[in-house]
């Protein structure tokens, strides 16, 4: 027996009424990602060394009589090969203190060669065509990872003559390319007994949740656990435990599909606006200047595809939105789901400035009717 009209829309009230938001969202396909794309194995990280060096052969431009500490390295430096020098009467406009900083890769091995960036610490005024002198790379613990060493490139130039000056970028910051050995590697634990531990670049609890149902799909139900929302869990299968890298490279392979927060991010110095499809904005009216934005929220009669063994098409009541943005030059109407998107692509229609979107924006947030984060960089 079929059910009456009267009770179809009854139901429609009680359980659907969010559902135009629901259809809404899942128009929307979030992309298919692999898991090593968004988590990393907790122990597999980087080390920040630094070190204290000196760079040579400039042309003039380095550091002046105001800056005293590359006439002291300079000094000791000539004092460990049997060199004494009167330190005040050291003019050495070739050289310039600098500061030597790097990253150390996980698993990185004695022998190999990293990065190094070399920044100037004085009142030089270019590192072009300068030459870093062997340098000591120390880590947080005091020791000694890896010795930095050779020619600086800055990318860039600074030169002067007849009271004119051009530059092109910034010169008295430059890199090395490759030029670190590594001279001690860093212990890396990754498995703890058959156990590893996958931390995710951007914690959420439905993505972790779904990681840890993406790992159990593949291998057993027990294999993974998400601990919260910026860990999972994953117990090695005992077939994999002789080899761990292989078992880590298969799940690093999986896909999954992130969640990520509602939130919209505004840069006020560019006038950026980046939206997350999540975004939604409640009934609300706003008005800048000659700006009118009027969001409004209409239910209206539809129907979900057949289900159920009768066959009968289900009528739902669907939350659609329409968005009014006028000025006094003309107006735009748009029809659809009540979001960010929406109100931009009409205000942006019309003409509107980046900073009039941005201070729209800030004001239906304000009003509490942006269900989202909105920040401000």
């Amino acid at each position: 027996m079929k059910r009456p009209i009267v009770a179809w829309i009854l139901t429609a009230l009680l359980l659907f009424a969010p559902a135009g938001a629901a259809l809404a969202q899942s128009a929307v396909q979030q992309p298919t990602v692999r898991i090593k794309d968004i988590a990393r194995f907790d122990g597999v990280r980087e080390n920040q060394l630094y070190g204290l060096g000196l760079v040579v052969g400039l042309e003039g431009t380095g550091d002046g009589r105001s800056s005293q500490a590359n006439v002291q390295m300079v000094a000791n430096m000539l004092e460990r090969f049997g060199i004494t020098v009167n330190r005040d009467e050291l003019r050495l406009r070739n050289v310039a203190a600098v500061m030597v900083t790097a990253d150390l890769p996980a698993f990185a091995r004695p022998g190999d060669r990293i990065d190094v960036t070399v920044s100037s610490i004085g009142d030089a005024r270019s590192l072009q065509g300068g030459f870093l002198l062997q340098t000591p790379l120390q880590g947080a613990d005091g020791q000694v990872y890896a010795v930095a060493q050779g020619p600086v490139s800055i990318g860039g130039f600074n030169v002067r003559a007849g009271g004119a000056a051009v530059q092109q970028n910034h010169t008295v910051v430059g890199m090395v390319p490759n030029g670190a050995i590594v001279e001690r590697s860093v212990p890396t634990t990754v498995l703890r007994g058959d156990m590893l531990t996958l931390v995710l670049h951007q914690p959420d609890f439905t993505t972790a949740a779904r990681v840890a149902a993406a790992i159990n799909n593949v291998f057993t139900p027990d294999t993974a656990r998400a601990v919260d929302r910026g860990a999972v869990e994953v117990r090695v299968p005992a077939v994999f435990l002789d080899n761990p890298v292989e078992f880590m490279a298969l799940v690093e392979e999986i896909e999954v599909t992130p969640d990520a927060p509602a939130r919209v991010v505004v840069n006020e110095r560019t006038g950026t606006v980046v939206i997350g499809h999540q975004v939604r904005i409640a009934t609300v009216a706003v008005s800048h200047g000659g700006l009118t934005v009027r969001i409004e929220s209409e239910p209206r009669f539809g129907v979900v595809p057949p289900a159920g063994e009768d066959g009968q098409p289900m009528p739902v009541i669907v939350e659609t939105t329409r968005i009014d943005v006028k000025q006094d030059s003309g107006a735009v109407l748009i029809q659809g789901g009540a979001s960010v998107e929406d109100v931009v692509r009409a205000l942006n229609a019309i003409g509107a400035s980046p900073r009039d979107i941005i201070a729209i924006l800030q004001a239906i947030k304000a009003a509490g009717a942006l269900y989202g984060e909105l920040e401000i960089l």
